[in-house]
């Protein structure tokens, strides 16, 4: 389950966040009603747990799902968008899904108040909470190649010298004079 939602996981607005209908499948419910619970409840809900996407993200969303998937047949949804288009009497979706944030996603279980939604939330935690560990992983990583780098850089700057030093002394040493024939006055024997 841990894998499966971290899959579900985005990033938009440099933000990790879950839509609505992937966190509504995780705490069991329809999408419907946790969007409901969260009108209900408008106050819970700062801007910093949830946010509504806009018409170019949602698209962007789909052409990323789209492209990253070459199996999939002309324009399907797929993967974290597969349960976005819920099928309502006019035939699709109406509204722009909502994208919850750690702290939104955790709320969402608590004005849902089922004993599912309860029991999901600490899977939800576990799963951002990995995400930001490997996110810092990365960073570290990142970090020491950069040391490394820069290291190799002193060394071969270091390296250039000792070069250009060695090269002389590598050079094959020039003819020795030629004896001079006859007689000359600062010959001192």
């Amino acid at each position: 389950m841990k894998k499966h939602l971290e899959s579900l996981i985005l990033t938009i607005r440099n933000q990790k966040v879950l839509l609505d209908a992937d966190l509504a499948a995780i705490y069991n419910v329809p999408t419907k009603a946790l969007n409901q619970a969260v009108k209900r409840n408008v106050d819970r809900f700062p801007e910093d747990f949830i946010f509504q996407l806009t018409v170019r993200e949602l698209a962007d969303l789909r052409s990323q799902i789209v492209t990253s998937n070459p199996q999939l047949p002309s324009v399907q949804y797929h993967g974290a968008l597969r349960s976005q288009f819920v099928t309502t009497s006019r035939g699709g979706r109406r509204t722009l899904p909502y994208a919850f944030t750690e702290h939104g996603a955790i709320m969402a279980a608590t004005v849902l108040n089922s004993p599912e939604a309860v029991k999901m939330s600490v899977f939800v935690v576990r799963a951002f909470v990995q995400m930001r560990e490997q996110l810092a992983a990365n960073a570290a990583i990142l970090k020491r190649l950069a040391e490394i780098d820069k290291t190799l850089l002193e060394h071969d700057q270091a390296l250039g010298v000792i070069w250009r030093q060695i090269q002389p002394l590598l050079a094959p040493p020039p003819d020795p004079p030629k004896p001079r024939i006859g007689f000359h006055r600062d010959d001192k024997r």
